[in-house]
């Protein structure tokens, strides 16, 4: 009963004093000295905290009960708080008391004195509870109570006013002493209590940020710091003293860490999969006989990013929706201000207070539309984070079929390119709804000012919403097109920059140049549709509230001669037509943005929803006992959809035996440990494995690591036992060799070791890892038969390291196999033959046969090594490993240098350049005409009801503004075509260099970082750079235009500008150092996800068969957070520049409207009109302005590391006109080395020293030597690839170092030790240049022993060679490379330990071929199997980069030297 009498009272109380105040008017508005009624003071003023607190209260209750941060303890300072918060309670219930003593004494106080006392210490007692309820739930400072204690002070500062001028005049204090009293304390402890709550209090215990090295102070700031990003000051101006370096940066928000956000959206993933399948068996159930394409629903990726993403995201929304609301005041308050110069009697402080409410409310905005990018962009920036992080986890587990589908390239731009837009989609996601609202509301305001009028207005902008919407969809179909053209080419480029070694030999660049010219030339030309597209739409954006406007003034006007256009009328609209104006631009935009989205929503949930490995396809537990290995009845394909690899396999390895898997190239030998690995697809059968597994692929798998981390992989170091596997897997020698030893670096591929070396790491892994079961992929092939012969008996054989373990070992050598527990024969896909090698000897069969026929070749003697140094074959550039290996991206902490801005003009031609600047004066000039002809056309005098002219002013009007639109429209064009040019150039200028650079400086930079410059940064120039100067020019123009307005109409104004230019730039330059180092970090730190993730997907079956996927999985959230910490200060660098700029803004609000109030006298309402409307509009073009500047700052570097690249060393010309040999050169192959010297690299040693040889045409040489001896650098020195330090080689007496690289390149052959092929058809594999015809091709096949793989294919000729020929043993891939060289057949042939990979009888035919078709030429053989070349003229042995031994095989035995000892070895001597 109580408190519905008290809300009857409070209801007819504001009432009452709401008219009270209309009604003494005189009191409070028309009079220079204005007050309110004490009603009016006593409830409705003295109640809106209160009102506030309590509607607040149970939404930050909830709040605080969810946040979890440990308490705080009790400081003096949260003493102090509760002591006045206490005090402000006894006072307010002073006056309550005093009342009740009023009472007593028979003085009938009015009832607010009771209701008002009790109502505001209520509130106090609350808010003292509150400071400590917050103080126990960890809250360091409290945004709600900060807002509290202002709206108090706020609200008693009238009262307070009122009481001091009520006292000055009447002498004495009217009202009772005591209640006068009370309010001056109570108001003095409003101020303490306001300043106290402004200071933050000690971080709380427990919290999780206390056992960070280098937390972000965003944690623990207070809540003023977090409004104003006050909290990053600190690191802006560190970053502008000094360069950036990671320790600077700070550790992530717990929030923003990888692993808990791709654990959410994983499980929101996992959901939503779950529930379509769940879903999709019910319907199957119910209606098994539906078939519709309705029912096969796919789990929606975009429902989890929503439910993971959403929630944080909408409070981003919250603060939009007030700020949209908070934009249409100052067009209504300007309104106002107008009517105030118009009316030459009104009160002057009304301007005062006009303009202090305008500067308040755009101040109110800043601080809101900040909070609301904020939480935007950490949506973004978690979205970034938790979409890599799925596509990292899923790549892991896709199958091998999934993984064909999409190449490498493809899922690394699944990652970058796609996820990045989704970050970029979310920044203005809002305006999605925020859009129509501003629009309708703007609409609203308009019809009030204009009456039906604005219609005709809205009839031009729903106009113009198709033809926007048909720009925006036509760009999204040029956007897929050349995503597509751009992930060929890089696909291209990642294929040729792996291959280039291979390109130079074979002189086979000019045709990869062109196919990648060829991609180009499409992806520009559909840029330039875009152009043009883009040129329309941003005609449009211009045009189209300058459109309204006309109209709706035209409409006005003409309708009615007695509708008059005042500057209110004119200027009010202007302000909302610009309101109009960015949801306008913003909306097409953003539909072309969430239509390039979705391409990328498709591609990623596709991705998402490949088929996984089959984790249960290899059964661990159950087996027979005694064995390892069982399978039964088992056939495996490659995918679901080919046909089976291995058929009706059916196998049991016992526990601890040795296994030899043997047969013919492509017969299934590699198939078969896949698919005990449980990488194939099983179709049928089963297949069980007990225990753990250790795996060496054929092809080493080497991370970009220490030699001793890739041994080691993630294991616990044991010294002793490292050293006995080094020993044992003959890799000591190496070391000593490495210049850091086992703390080398490998490149990436393991591009710093030969073949040999990677094969034996990758052994070594295996080993390490002590795992139940081996399976070892050939790892003999690669190494030297000495080498083979330790490994075996150290590490595979009965009594090597692994003795007692499960082996199962691919081998082609069949030296080793007396000494195998097993042998399983395989031939096309099935086991032909099994049992143990007498076995095989007696059953008499195809085994039997194939092993007297090569038994006598490899017949080796069990002999002690000679030397350890015999153990180790080349070192392929080991001395430059640490020194140059992964040289750290030099960061160019210089600021960008106006040479790259130049660089970039001249790219785009200085003409283009000035006209583009002449062009955007002209627009703005135009622009300014337009409002200053409004303006005069405001002022015209107004005579009986009407104005004249009209229809002239309309004229000129629309005449100036569809100039501007028009010069827009040019200005943009010419713009683009230029960037489109410079894009050309700046490509062209690249990849010609990269053709042209030294294979040295591939062997040095990672692949990651050249592939960078060709996606990353040609996007940037491609995309990003051109858009960017547009819109620098557009906010430079604007902010010079407004300041031209603002001075031309107020000169004082002049006086203001120099204060806040000043503050202006320093501000920027503060801001420009920082986030420019910040992007830098930002772009170093990238590259490492990428490559990392290329690294992975190339050694998924390694890393799944050491299970190691949780580690890699860590190490990718490792390296994304890392990007991440230079990304999250970036954001708020943004923001932080963005409340100071818009500061200077608001001021230039504040100062055009005070101005314009003090000398109202002189100025007429068209002008304050124009000059307040352009400084509104202001304050978004100075934030632009800045921003682009630095974006133009950041990406302009792009420029500058294509140039550095475009510039780096390139090696001699390809062709030198008047050098060029005969056609039928080298017509003998004579070769001849005088006092040949040559060293890697500029600084190092000599590798080969003074040289003196001659081999006469058609001689077969073969090359031995012991590791490091320079038997490769000696065929790398006849193609040219390293350059002679003295002395020369002379071909057929031509001197080899005069003529250019691809007349020398391309009249020798060689068979390189590394099989590579490029993606594409085979027969572009084997004849790049079509220069000759099928029947030479099918010719080499049938020489090479392909014709039969072939011709069994469909597409023959035509078949697709997959990326790095993936689809085709590596067996194969060597018969392709020995195809290649009959199809050339030149007259000198160098065979670089080719017969690596090959099984025996396949070898045989190509030293057949070898023998039979290259009789008469010269051949140039690196020896890795003895018996191949015991039949040579003569024999070079290299020691040590001179020549040792020279003579024929015969000799060299007879003589008992280097030879001599190497052939013993290997029992041929």
């Amino acid at each position: 009963m109580f408190l519905l009498r008290v809300w009857t009272f409070f209801c007819l109380s504001v009432n009452k004093c709401l008219f009270s105040f209309f009604q003494d008017a005189n009191l409070s508005i028309h009079t220079d000295n204005p007050d309110l009624t004490p009603c009016f003071q006593n409830t409705i003023l003295a109640w809106i905290p209160s009102i506030y607190l309590w509607t607040a209260l149970p939404f930050y209750l909830l709040y605080l009960k969810r946040s979890k941060r440990g308490y705080i303890v009790l400081s003096m300072l949260s003493r102090f708080k509760t002591l006045f918060g206490v005090l402000l309670w006894c006072v307010s219930w002073a006056d309550l008391f005093y009342s009740f003593h009023e009472l007593l004494q028979s003085r009938t106080p009015p009832p607010v004195y009771f209701v008002t006392p009790l109502v505001i210490g209520i509130t106090m007692l609350l808010a003292t509870l509150l400071i400590q309820y917050e103080r126990l739930r960890g809250v360091q400072s409290s945004g709600v109570l900060i807002i509290f204690w202002f709206l108090s002070v706020l609200c008693a500062v009238g009262p307070f006013r009122s009481k001091i001028v009520t006292t000055t005049a009447q002498g004495r204090v009217l009202d009772c002493r005591f209640r006068s009293a009370t309010f001056y304390i109570y108001f003095v402890l409003l101020i303490i209590e306001l300043i106290l709550s402004c200071f933050k209090e000690k971080p709380p215990f427990f919290s999780p940020a206390s056992a960070d090295p280098n937390p972000s102070p965003e944690l623990t700031s207070g809540f003023l710091s977090r409004l104003t990003f006050w909290w990053f000051t600190s690191f802006a101006i560190r970053g502008y003293k000094k360069p950036l370096e990671d320790k600077d940066l700070w550790s992530l928000n717990e929030d923003d860490v990888s692993k808990n956000i791709v654990q959410k959206l994983s499980r929101e993933w996992d959901r939503e999969k779950q529930q379509k399948s769940g879903a999709q068996t019910q319907r199957c159930v119910k209606k098994p006989h539906v078939e519709g394409k309705r029912h096969n629903r796919k789990p929606s990726f975009l429902k989890a990013l929503l439910r993971t993403f959403g929630p944080y995201f909408l409070i981003g929304s919250f603060f939009k929706l007030i700020q949209d609301l908070l934009s249409f005041v100052n067009p209504q308050l300007l309104s106002v201000l107008i009517s105030f110069i118009k009316n030459k009697d009104a009160p002057t402080w009304w301007g005062f207070l006009i303009a202090a409410l305008m500067f308040t409310c755009t101040v109110l905005q800043t601080l809101i539309v900040h909070q609301h990018f904020q939480y935007c962009f950490v949506t973004g920036m978690r979205l970034r984070t938790g979409i890599t992080g799925v596509i990292y986890r899923k790549s892991l587990v896709i199958t091998n079929s999934a993984k064909r589908s999409s190449t490498v390239g493809e899922i690394v731009n699944l990652m970058s390119v796609d996820a990045q837009r989704f970050m970029d989609l979310v920044a203005f996601l809002n305006m999605l709804w925020s859009a129509p609202l501003q629009t309708c509301l703007a609409l609203y305001f308009l019809w009030q000012a204009l009456g039906p009028s604005v219609l005709a207005g809205v009839a031009v902008m729903v106009l113009l919403i198709p033809f926007n919407s048909a720009v925006a969809i036509k760009t999204r179909a040029f956007q897929v097109e050349q995503m597509q053209y751009k992930d060929s080419r890089i696909k291209l480029m990642n294929e040729i920059l792996g291959g280039i070694k291979v390109l130079k030999l074979y002189a086979w660049e000019p045709s990869f140049s062109e196919k990648v010219l060829e991609i180009r030339k499409n992806e520009l030309r559909v840029l330039k549709k875009s152009a043009y597209l883009n040129s329309l739409s941003n005609f449009a954006w211009t045009s189209s509230p300058f459109l309204v406007a006309l109209t709706t003034f035209a409409v006005y006007v003409l309708v009615d001669e007695r509708n008059t256009l005042d500057a209110e009328k004119a200027f009010v609209s202007l302000s909302l037509f610009n309101i109009l104006k960015f949801p306008l631009a913003m909306l097409p935009q953003l539909i072309s943005n969430i239509a390039q989205t979705s391409v990328s929503l498709k591609r990623i949930q596709q991705f998402l929803s490949h088929d996984e490995l089959d984790p249960n396809c290899v059964e661990r537990n159950v087996i027979a006992p005694g064995y390892a290995i069982s399978v039964k009845n088992a056939t495996f394909s490659w995918g679901k959809e080919l046909k089976p690899s291995l058929k009706d396999i059916n196998l049991l390895v016992p526990s601890g035996a040795l296994v030899a898997v043997v047969g013919h190239v492509g017969c299934g030998k590699s198939s078969l440990l896949s698919a005990l690995l449980g990488e194939m697809e099983k179709l049928e059968g089963e297949v069980a494995v007990k225990g753990s597994v250790a795996y060496v692929p054929q092809q080493a798998w080497i991370q970009n690591a220490t030699l001793k981390d890739n041994i080691l992989f993630g294991q616990a170091p044991n010294e002793q036992k490292y050293q006995n596997i080094l020993e044992a897997c003959a890799l000591k020698a190496d070391l000593e060799v490495l210049p850091g030893g086992d703390h080398t670096e490998i490149g990436e591929k393991g591009i710093n070791l030969s073949g040999g070396q990677r094969q034996r790491v990758s052994l070594a892994r295996a080993v390490f890892s002590s795992s139940d079961i081996y399976l070892l992929d050939d790892p003999l092939s690669a190494v030297d038969s000495h080498v083979a012969k330790h490994i075996f008996d150290q590490v595979i054989g009965p009594d090597g390291v692994l003795k007692g373990k499960t082996r199962v070992l691919v081998t082609h050598g069949i030296g080793f196999l007396p000494q195998v527990d097993h042998i399983v024969v395989l031939a096309d896909g099935k086991i032909s033959e099994m049992g143990s090698y007498q076995e095989l000897l007696k059953q008499n069969k195809a085994f039997a046969e194939f092993l007297r026929n090569y038994a006598l070749d490899e017949n080796i003697e069990e002999d002690e090594l000679t030397s350890t140094n015999a153990l180790y074959e080349e070192v392929l550039l080991a001395e430059d490993t640490l020194t140059l290996l992964v040289f750290t991206i030099s960061l160019d902490i210089l600021q960008v240098k106006l040479t790259v801005f130049w660089q970039y003009m001249k790219a785009v031609s200085p003409v283009i350049s000035l006209i583009i600047c002449f062009l955007y004066c002209c627009q703005n000039a135009a622009a300014i005409g337009a409002n200053v002809w409004l303006s005069d056309w405001t002022n015209e005098p107004v005579i009986n009801g009407t104005q004249h002219n009209t229809s002239m002013r309309i004229g000129v009007y629309a005449a100036l503004g569809l100039l501007q639109g028009f010069i827009v429209f040019v200005s943009s064009f010419t713009l683009a075509m230029g960037g489109i040019n410079a894009a050309r150039k700046l490509h062209a200028a690249l990849l010609e260099n990269k053709f042209h650079t030294p294979q040295s400086f591939y062997d040095t930079t990672p692949t990651g970082r050249v592939i960078n410059r060709f996606s990353k940064d040609i996007f940037v120039i491609d995309e990003v750079i051109p858009p960017t100067i547009l819109m620098f020019l557009g906010t430079f123009f604007v902010s010079l235009s407004t300041m031209i307005v603002i001075i031309a109409s107020t000169p004082l104004f002049a006086v203001v500008i120099v204060p806040l230019a000043v503050l202006y730039f320093f501000v920027q330059r503060f801001y420009v150092a920082t986030s420019r180092q910040l992007k830098r970090l930002e772009s170093v730190s990238r590259s490492p996800i990428y490559s990392h993730f290329s690294e992975t997907i190339s050694g998924t079956s390694v890393i799944r068969a050491y299970q190691r996927e949780k580690s890699f999985i860590d190490i990718s959230d490792r390296k994304v957070d890392e990007n991440q910490k230079c990304y999250y200060p970036s954001i708020v660098s943004n923001r932080w520049l963005g409340i100071r700029v818009e500061f200077v803004g608001n001021c230039i609000v504040l100062f055009a409207a005070l101005f314009a109030v003090i000398g109202k006298s002189s100025l007429n309402a068209g002008l304050v009109g124009l000059s307040v409307s352009y400084a509104l509009q202001v304050t978004l073009a100075l934030n632009w302005m800045v921003r682009t500047t630095s974006d133009l700052e950041t990406n302009i570097v792009a420029v500058e590391r294509i140039k550095e690249y475009s510039e780096t060393e390139t090696e001699a010309p390809w062709i030198i006109e008047d050098k060029r040999p005969p056609a039928d050169w080298p017509s003998r192959g004579e070769l001849e080395f005088v006092n040949y010297s040559v060293r890697y690299r500029k600084g190092l040693d000599l590798v080969l020293k003074d040289l003196n040889l001659q081999v006469h045409g058609g001689e077969k040489i073969g090359i031995v030597g012991r590791t490091g001896a320079g038997k490769s650098s000696m065929t790398l020195c006849l193609f040219r690839i390293l350059e002679a330090a003295k002395g020369e080689i002379r071909i057929d007496g031509v001197r080899i170092s005069e003529i250019g690289l691809h007349d020398l390149r391309s009249r020798l052959t060689i068979i390189p030790q590394d099989p590579v092929l490029f993606s594409g058809t085979l027969r572009m594999n084997l004849d790049p240049f079509n220069k000759y015809s099928d029947e030479e091709v099918w010719k080499a096949l049938e020489l090479s022993h392909l014709k039969k793989f072939v011709s069994s294919q469909p597409s023959m000729l035509e078949f697709e060679c997959s990326e790095g020929g993936e689809n085709l043993s590596v067996g194969q891939r060597q018969l392709i490379c020995l195809a290649r060289a009959l199809l050339r057949k030149t007259r000198i042939l160098i065979l670089d330990e080719a017969t690596a990979a090959i099984d025996l009888e396949t070898d045989d035919l190509i030293q057949m071929t070898i023998r039979t078709q290259f009789e008469d030429c010269t051949v140039l053989t690196i020896a890795h199997r003895l018996n191949t070349i015991m039949d040579y003229t003569r024999i070079l042995v290299l020691d040590n980069g001179t020549i040792a031994e020279f003579d024929t095989p015969t000799n060299l035995i007879a003589s008992r030297g280097i030879f001599y000892g190497m052939a013993k070895d290997a029992g041929l001597a």
